[in-house]
Formats: structure tokens, C-alpha cells, sequence
């Protein structure tokens, strides 16, 4: 895989799987479940927080 690529797709990708996997965590456990899925998309709406209120770099 090229650098490039890498550099451009890991962040939204893991953002996916995070939550994807917090979906699901929400929908199928309980206990432990219930906090993965707060974790899982948490995470994703705090990183769109902090970006949308960062504002455009150009």
C-alpha cells in the first residue's frame, strides 16, 4: 500500500470500524456493551465537533 494512500484514508477508516463497532455494541451486549458503545461513538462525534468548530484551513 502506498504511502499516500495510508496517509489519506487511516483516520476515516478507523473512524468507521470505531463506529461501526459501536453499533454494534449497542445493538447486540449489554454491561460492558452499553459503555463500548458510548466509547465507540463518542469518539467519531467529538472528532466532528472539534473539526467543524476549527473551521476551513483555507
Amino acid at each position: 500500500m502506498s504511502d499516500r494512500f495510508r496517509r489519506i484514508w487511516a483516520w476515516p477508516v478507523a473512524l468507521g470500524v470505531l463506529t461501526a463497532s459501536g453499533l454494534v455494541s449497542a445493538l447486540v451486549s449489554d454491561q460492558w456493551g452499553d459503555v463500548w458503545s458510548w466509547v465507540g461513538l463518542g469518539v467519531p462525534m467529538a472528532v466532528i465537533m472539534v473539526f467543524s468548530l476549527k473551521g476551513s484551513r483555507t
